[in-house]
């Protein structure tokens, strides 16, 4: 009887607030909570023009459903507090309404919150209930119940949803900034496990959505920055987090980084350790993000998701971190990625970091028996590997592409084309080995004749099947057909290539059309940043020896040597992201040793020497800075010196070509040299390159030098270096 007598009181008490708001008819709010179904919301019928019209309609209120849980909490304030208060009233009646579907109306039922004029009030009862604050004293602010607190905070969490629903996204951010705003200041060292708030309070589960909603509207309201910002107050703060909502989070920050086309400020971290890693960048800080969230699957802590390694392959694969991308996908469970997909992916990783014997054998791995033999993609790539590394792997190479055809039989043209081009690159790799002229005429031709109908099957529209093209007739001397295929080429990648302009002029220069050829060049540094000129500046300066102008070869050096060490200081201040580093030593040992040799057919002996002494101090034991120390000596008429110089760069390197023939021109200059001796190091050139017209012409020498019938033999290879001569570019084409 006693409790009934309470139950009333406070019934009572509800009918006297919710009359306050214009609602009259409470009998249907307050009967029992068995005849409604809970957090059900009800479609608006028809135009309401009060606050609790929505509530009360004349006719069907036997068909509404209202949330009983209001109900619950409104009893719940009453037993902390006494009364409900207007603020927690109308947050009552606005999460009814908007439930209901009522956006506007819930939003000028929560527009009458004055949410600035309480928030002191949270703020102090959270601390206290936390227990960080001090003894209370006559002169603090009055405390809220935490229900209330609870109530008052999930009614500015809705009216964001609600300000979002009608597309105000700034006033939505604006408004549920003040969440966070309200409750970070008590939360210095986060919230403790058992806050006392009893199993139906929402202060929890409101905080954390709105924590995740900030975010999202920065982004619809257009604020990259401010979005980003609050991505890391998400991340950084205090606010007791579920693995799931903190998951979604990151995984939601490290995606925006990647792709929402903002630069992002690196984060300022003022309590990071000593030593800890700080991203400078949106790549880094979202490949951090995503090796968080890869490492939490790997301890089993959250679910497995297939676009977080998506999102982390494009991640590290974009910023040049292959090796890093293939010890992640090692280091996935079993199970988790396909045999077949792991292996090619890991074998991608390694071929694009130059490790190419490793990729090799893990594609073997996957092509073996116990694998997928038939495997196309691991075929094509396997042929594409061994095609370039040369030597050992090009017979492989021809076999890969030819299974790879094989498989496809009346399959995709395009697939076709890549098939015949990696086995007209092979075959062409192979005719280079040392062979009988019939076997590398045999392998010539079946390249092109590859080559030729991979172009075909594509009607003349791939860049790589046209580079191999013109890049292999040109290998041949067929330089008509070979302009032709890189005019072609230059038209259909719009000059965007330097490769294509590259190769146009040594072509153009193998024809003897040195100004063409350096009017080429020009264009294409005219369309290319400063520091991509490297190539560009070698080759005008190689056609600028052809054509006789020294000195001006030695201002594009110049230029080259200016551009080389720009990047090379960008590198050291750790610009990790532009790889090449490799190359541009090679480019800056190349650059010193042909200004040696320019100063050397000036006769300007001491700026020779000069040259030569940096190229030392890059690579004091290559076999091409022995090459250019002899060839100063020889220069100079010491013979003897120069060969010493020469058989010490045979040393390092044994089939190093130029010092191959050096060294014969030596020893015929040299008294009592067996004539069979310089013949072996002349034929060990032209075994290695059958176009070396330099070595074609000493041996015509020799066969001179002998006499009797070795004149025959003299004429032909004076014949043979006169031919190659007229063809021979200013750069070698490959």
């Amino acid at each position: 009887m006693e409790l009934v007598c309470m139950r009333g009181r406070k019934r009572a008490k509800l009918r006297k607030f919710f009359a306050r708001l214009g609602v009259r008819n409470t009998k249907n709010w307050l009967c029992s909570a068995e005849q409604f179904k809970a957090n059900e919301m009800v479609p608006a019928t028809g135009s309401q023009t009060s606050l609790a019209s929505g509530y009360i309609s004349q006719a069907g209120l036997g068909d509404q459903r209202i949330d009983t849980g209001n109900i619950e909490e409104a009893e719940s304030s009453l037993r902390d507090g006494v009364c409900l208060n207007y603020e927690e009233a109308r947050a009552l009646l606005g999460r009814l309404e908007y439930q209901r579907g009522n956006v506007e109306a819930a939003l000028r039922v929560f527009d009458g919150i004055d949410i600035a004029a309480i928030a002191p009030k949270m703020k102090v009862s959270i601390t206290r209930k936390i227990g960080r604050h001090k003894p209370q004293s006559p002169w603090d602010v009055p405390h809220m119940s935490i229900h209330a607190v609870s109530l008052l905070i999930e009614a500015t969490y809705l009216k964001a949803k609600a300000l979002q629903d009608l597309g105000r996204f700034k006033e939505a951010a604006q408004t549920c900034s003040i969440i966070l705003d309200t409750i970070e200041p008590a939360l210095t060292d986060g919230l403790p496990e058992n806050l006392g708030l009893g199993t139906d309070c929402k202060f929890l589960e409101t905080l954390c959505k709105a924590v995740e909603l900030l975010p999202e509207l920065w982004k619809l309201a257009g604020f990259p920055n401010e979005a980003i910002l609050s991505y890391r107050r998400a991340l950084l703060g205090c606010w007791n987090l579920d693995a799931s909502t903190c998951t979604r989070i990151q995984k939601e920050f490290a995606i925006f980084l990647l792709y929402g086309g903002c630069d992002a400020s690196p984060p300022n971290l003022r309590s990071q350790m000593e030593g800890s890693f700080i991203p400078r960048n949106n790549i880094e800080e979202a490949i951090l993000l995503l090796m968080i969230l890869l490492r939490k699957f790997n301890l089993k802590r959250v679910d497995w998701d297939r676009s977080i390694i998506d999102h982390l392959t494009f991640a590290l694969s974009v910023s040049g971190e292959l090796k890093t991308l293939a010890s992640q996908k090692e280091e996935l469970l079993p199970g988790i990625l396909e045999r077949k997909e792991r292996y090619y992916t890991l074998a991608l990783c390694y071929f694009g970091e130059g490790d190419s014997l490793v990729a090799l054998n893990l594609l073997k791995i996957l092509l073996s028996a116990r694998g997928d033999p038939n495997c196309l993609k691991a075929l094509l790539l396997a042929s594409k590997i061994c095609g370039e590394s040369g030597g050992a792997y090009v017979e492989e190479g021809v076999s890969f592409a030819r299974r790879a055809i094989f498989n496809l039989n009346s399959g995709c043209d395009a697939m076709a084309s890549v098939g015949n081009c990696l086995l007209g690159i092979s075959l062409s790799t192979q005719a280079r080995l040392p062979s009988s002229d019939s076997e590398r005429l045999s392998r010539q031709c079946e390249a092109l004749e590859a080559l030729e109908k991979a172009n075909k099957m594509v009607e003349g529209k791939d860049y790589q099947v046209l580079f191999s093209l013109s890049l292999e007739n040109s290998e041949q001397r067929k330089l008509e057909p070979a302009l032709r295929f890189a005019k072609q080429l230059l038209k259909l990648e719009a000059g965007s290539n330097i490769k294509t302009w590259i190769l146009l002029a040594r072509i153009l220069s193998a024809q003897k059309r040195y100004v063409d050829a350096e009017t080429v060049v020009n264009a294409a540094l005219d369309q290319t940043g400063k520091w991509n000129q490297g190539g560009l500046l070698r080759t005008k300066a190689k056609i600028q020896i052809a054509n006789e102008q020294l000195k001006n070869a030695v201002e594009t050096y110049t230029q080259l040597l200016a551009v080389l060490q720009l990047r090379t200081k960008s590198f050291a201040v750790g610009m990790k992201s532009l790889k090449g580093g490799q190359d541009d030593r090679s480019l800056e040992m190349e650059t010193w040793q042909d200004l040696a040799n320019v100063y050397m057919s000036m006769s300007q002996w001491r700026d020779a020497e000069i040259c030569i002494s940096k190229l030392t101090a890059i690579s004091p034991q290559s076999a091409s800075r022995w090459h250019a120390t002899g060839k100063l000596f020889e220069a100079k008429g010491l013979y003897k010196e120069a060969l010493g110089a020469y058989s010490k760069a045979l040393d390092r390197e044994p089939t190093h070509i130029p010092s191959l023939v050096s060294t014969a021109t030596v020893l015929r200059e040299l008294d009592g040299r067996p004539l069979a001796v310089v013949r072996s190091f002349l034929t060990d050139a032209l075994r290695l390159d059958k176009t070396n017209h330099i070595a074609w012409f000493n041996l015509g020498l020799l066969n001179k030098a002998e006499g009797g019938k070795s004149i025959l033999e003299a004429v032909e290879c004076f014949q043979a270096a006169a031919l190659l001569e007229e063809s021979v570019p200013a750069e070698p084409f490959r």
